[in-house]
C-alpha cells in the first residue's frame, strides 16, 4: 500500500501535525488498520477510499484506537489527493460519525476544510478535571469530543501542566485549554492520555468548537488560531453559517513510501 507522512498546518517540516495517509480501494479489516496506525505512532493515521467522482470514505486511527473526526488529518488527506492523484475542485468525504466533509484548495494553495460546528456547552467542571490541570480554568465548556477549559490569560495556557492519570478519567472526553491570544485570535493546547497521548501538536477537529466560542467572545467571523504545541501550528477559521466552519491550513510532504503486509 501507498503510504504518505504530511505535517499539517504548517508550511515547514518538524511543525504542525503530523498524519500518515494510506489510500486502499477497499478498507482492510479494523484491527489491520489499527495495527498499522500503532506502528505508525503517529497522531493519527488515515485510509481513504473512493466511493465515487472526487468522493472518498475516510477513516482516522490514533495510535491506541479509531477516531470518529479528525481535521488534521483530513487536510493531509486533501493534500495528497491533489498533489499525487491528480484530482481537481472540491473533494468530498464521507464519514461514519460526523456526516459529510467537503474540501477544497484555494488559490494560495491552502486546504479549507468545510466542517460541521460542534460547540461546547457551559459545564459544571468535574473535580478529575481541576485536579487534572496545574492552574484553575475560570470556565468550562463541553462536546461531543473534548472539556474545554477557558484559562485566564495566553501564558497560562503555555504554562499549564496536565496530570494523565487523571485526566483519563474523563475518558472518552479529551480535555482542551485555550485563552485570548496577543498574536493571534485564540491559542490552544489538547491533551488527550486516553484516546491517542498526552498532548497533540495541533487538532483540526477541536476548533469547530473553539472557533464559534471566541467568534461569539471577541465578535469576529474570521479568526486566526496556533495551537502552542511543542510543534506548533497556525488554522484560519470561518464561520460561513451558524452550524458551519471554514478550517484552513497548509501542508508539507516529509515521506512517501509503501507498507508491505
Amino acid at each position: 500500500m501507498d503510504i504518505f507522512v504530511v505535517d499539517a498546518f504548517t508550511d515547514q517540516h518538524f511543525k504542525g501535525n503530523s498524519a500518515a495517509i494510506i489510500p486502499v480501494t477497499t478498507f482492510p479489516d479494523a484491527s489491520l488498520m489499527q495495527r498499522i496506525a500503532a506502528e505508525n505512532n503517529l497522531s493519527e493515521t488515515a485510509f481513504i477510499k473512493p466511493t465515487g467522482d472526487n468522493t472518498y470514505a475516510i477513516r482516522w486511527f490514533s495510535p491506541l484506537t479509531e477516531i470518529d473526526f479528525c481535521g488534521h488529518a483530513t487536510l493531509p488527506s486533501a493534500f495528497v489527493l491533489y498533489q499525487f492523484y491528480q484530482l481537481k475542485g472540491e473533494i468530498t468525504f464521507t464519514t461514519e460519525q460526523v456526516g459529510t466533509l467537503t474540501v477544497k484548495q484555494a488559490t494560495n494553495g491552502n486546504i479549507e476544510m468545510n466542517f460541521p460546528c460542534q460547540p461546547g456547552e457551559e459545564v459544571e467542571p468535574p473535580a478529575t478535571l481541576l485536579k487534572g490541570l496545574s492552574i484553575a480554568p475560570i470556565k468550562v465548556l463541553k462536546n461531543r469530543q473534548a472539556y474545554i477549559a477557558v484559562l485566564p490569560n495566553e501564558q497560562a495556557v503555555h504554562d499549564v501542566i496536565c496530570d494523565s492519570e487523571l485526566l483519563k478519567q474523563l475518558a472518552p472526553h479529551d480535555i482542551v485549554v485555550t485563552a485570548q491570544s496577543s498574536q493571534y485570535d485564540f491559542v490552544s493546547r489538547y491533551f488527550w492520555p486516553a484516546n491517542g497521548g498526552y498532548e497533540d501538536p495541533v487538532t483540526g477537529s477541536i476548533h469547530t468548537a473553539l472557533a464559534p466560542y471566541w467568534a461569539q467572545q471577541l465578535n469576529k467571523r474570521e479568526l486566526t488560531a496556533y495551537q502552542a504545541s511543542q510543534r506548533g501550528g497556525v488554522l484560519h477559521c470561518k464561520m460561513i453559517e451558524d452550524d458551519r466552519i471554514i478550517i484552513s491550513g497548509s501542508a508539507v510532504l516529509y515521506l512517501r513510501g509503501k507498507v508491505y503486509l
